[in-house]
């Protein structure tokens, strides 16, 4: 099992950037694919970003393309998401997911229904 803890949410300024982290415990976490999802309000959740294990291959939403980036430290067992040029429609709150089940097709890692773990959520909040 993982534990999931999310952090570095806030408030920023539209075009701004904000780090988010999410903490894993467990001495496997280098085994586990990871996932970054949102959910704004009134919406359903959202896939964002994942990135495999190995870090070889990461996968995003058309709609963060070019602005965020997902990545891993295995040492400090942590994931990261890179978020770059807000934007007012980026606001939610921003969940992280692990599994560890590993399928060849990409489109498995873009559904939030493959992730067995889920961290608690971190709002973040760009204002226009």
């Amino acid at each position: 099992q993982v534990q999931l803890v999310e952090s570095g949410g806030g408030l920023v300024q539209a075009g701004g950037s904000l780090r988010l982290s999410c903490a894993a415990s467990g001495r496997t976490f280098s085994t586990y694919n990871m996932g970054w999802f949102r959910q704004a309000p009134g919406k359903e959740r959202e896939f964002v970003a994942a990135i495999r294990w190995s870090g070889s291959s990461t996968y995003y939403a058309d709609s963060v393309k070019g602005r965020f980036t997902v990545s891993t430290n295995n040492a400090k067992n942590t994931v990261y998401l890179q978020m770059n040029s807000l934007k007012p429609e980026d606001t939610a709150v921003y969940y992280c997911a692990a599994d560890r089940d590993t399928y060849s097709s990409s489109y498995v890692y873009r559904r939030e229904q493959y992730y067995d773990y889920w961290g608690q959520g971190t709002q973040v909040t760009v204002s226009s």
